[in-house]
């Protein structure tokens, strides 16, 4: 089958769908513009049009599944429930989306450690390209976000006396660090879905901190 050239209408959102997948079988260091080009039928240089280089798409597919997730969580964070109530909903909704959107899920766990140690954002000079390292310091900026709205809403339960008082930001990290793990052994074929997966997890996270 022949590449699409540079000029023909490419979805942005299959690009980073791709990339997602690359990832997840490759890795960040062994995945290549020319394997994700391979993916969505392009040639490496066309791909080069849409991002400039392979720090810009992987920091693409990270921002991706970021913002997916705290768009629908941030309603829920700020709206009339109790807090016990809005933290199953964001565990929820959190599992949910790890487990429709796998590949990226699996990027967040163990890709996201190229962003803290990897040279990312040096160009062909061997210079530091600003907006790279811009990009790379919003993504961690939205998400301290992410974990702010857990926080926020485990505070509300400990302040409400409904949770107990424990630490919150450890807290926090343990059930984002069992949520975001969901991604990498979740199989769609497997005993339970991903809405019945996300139920019984909210049940066993919430239940430990309950009074």
């Amino acid at each position: 089958m022949a590449r699409k050239p540079a000029d023909q209408s490419v979805n942005r959102d299959e690009i980073i769908a791709a990339a997602a997948d690359v990832l997840q079988r490759k890795g960040y260091d062994a995945a290549t513009m020319k394997d994700i080009a391979a993916a969505v039928n392009l040639t490496a240089a066309s791909l080069y049009h849409h991002f400039k280089n392979k720090d810009a798409l992987f920091l693409a597919v990270l921002e991706a599944g970021l913002t997916f997730v705290l768009d629908q969580l941030e309603p829920i964070a700020a709206c009339d429930l109790r807090p016990d109530d809005k933290l199953r909903r964001m565990i929820a909704c959190h599992i949910v989306g790890v487990t429709n959107n796998r590949a990226v899920g699996a990027a967040m766990v163990f890709e996201i450690r190229a962003l803290m140690t990897l040279p990312i954002g040096i160009n062909e000079s061997g210079e530091l390209d600003g907006e790279i390292l811009a990009a790379r310091d919003a993504f961690f900026a939205q998400r301290d976000r992410f974990e702010a709205l857990f926080r926020q809403v485990v505070g509300e339960g400990i302040d409400q006396g409904l949770f107990r008082p424990i630490d919150a930001a450890i807290y926090v990290k343990l059930l984002l660090g069992a949520q975001n793990w969901v991604g990498v052994w979740f199989k769609p074929d497997g005993r339970l879905g991903g809405d019945e997966i996300a139920a019984s997890m909210a049940d066993m996270l919430i239940s430990g901190i309950s009074i």
